[in-house]
């Protein structure tokens, strides 16, 4: 199977170095990053490609843009991985419904595109009979599309509620653990790596929100905009907070959740018992799936890092090969 590689940061990067060492049957025909693009259809060397990246800061050819290796590569499916624009959802969103023009697949773990572009862009890539995967926009390498998608089936969603954000959760973890103020567990966030310099989207709770958003338009098809949720981040959270719910053998966590027969859509810090599912430590992120036939499904795991992410793109592409056969 033909893939075009588009974009080169963290996640760009261990999905073209998992390709090259697991060797799955996907060959990378076109790449390209934010100055530069490489097109071949033989298969482009990802090693030498990799350390061509890490010597020049360039992929490819200077001259070649990301729209040209779109439009003008031999590929069965667009891996579409830079970086999100919460706001206007671009490039990306430019980038997938060219290739959906072209008829072919998507897999994608930019967030944006989904959340501002689902029913549209669902509706564009079943006229043209391919696929718009987006396993890795939600919960990292946890297999909640899949999940929802084949192993729920023919369930009934009545709800879901989660931990959506790593760094949240690493921050309350850190506050409850050693009593730190939320401005000392930030500051270790940033140095283990787990938040950016500016850390607004997750501590506000809009990456839990705009993951809440795509989860909701997933199951439910309701057009759910980033505006409705209700929202409240984690920033003004104290260690006397913490050190209360753990009085009563609680703690906070920041929780995404949406109960359409209750109008509730909302990301919140919450106070729930220790022993709830949806108490992880560190990074980790969980979901709860609450369902008719099942009853409660929670799904635990990674929610972010180079490799884990590469788990959700490159099991997507199997997907696409496995479903849709002689089309892909």
């Amino acid at each position: 199977m033909k893939a075009a590689l588009i974009g080169l940061g963290s996640v760009g990067r261990g999905v073209a170095e998992m390709i090259a060492s697991k060797n799955p049957g996907i060959t990378i025909t076109g790449i390209a990053d934010s100055k530069s693009g490489c097109i071949c259809d033989e298969g482009i060397d990802i090693k030498a490609m990799l350390e061509n990246k890490k010597r020049t800061g360039a992929c490819g050819d200077r001259t070649i843009a990301a729209t040209d290796v779109i439009e003008k590569a031999n590929y069965d499916v667009l891996i579409e991985v830079t970086p999100t624009n919460a706001l206007t959802g671009e490039p990306a969103l430019g980038y997938i419904r060219a290739a959906l023009a072209r008829k072919k697949h998507i897999v994608t773990s930019n967030k944006g595109p989904i959340a501002l572009a689902y029913v549209e862009l669902s509706a564009l890539a079943k006229k043209n009979g391919v696929a718009l995967r987006y396993e890795a926009t939600v919960g990292g390498a946890i297999p909640i599309m899949h999940t929802l998608e084949d192993g729920l089936n023919g369930n009934e969603i009545i709800a879901i509620y989660g931990v959506l954000n790593g760094t949240c959760n690493y921050i309350l973890t850190r506050m409850a653990a050693e009593g730190l103020t939320y401005e000392q567990a930030l500051m270790e966030a940033r140095e283990m790596g787990y938040a950016e310099a500016d850390p607004t989207y997750d501590v506000k709770g809009i990456d839990a929100a705009i993951k809440l958003v795509i989860l909701a338009n997933t199951i439910w098809g309701n057009g759910t905009k980033l505006a409705d949720v209700d929202l409240t981040g984690i920033d003004l959270l104290t260690p006397d907070a913490l050190r209360l719910a753990e009085e009563g053998d609680c703690t906070i966590r920041l929780i995404a959740e949406a109960i359409p027969g209750k109008k509730i859509l909302r990301v919140s810090p919450r106070l729930i018992e220790k022993s709830h599912p949806l108490v992880v430590e560190g990074s980790l992120n969980a979901l709860t799936i609450e369902t008719d036939m099942a009853k409660e499904i929670t799904l635990t795991g990674r929610g972010a890092g180079s490799i884990e992410t590469a788990s959700a793109i490159i099991g997507d592409i199997l997907y696409i090969r496995d479903h849709y056969g002689k089309r892909a």
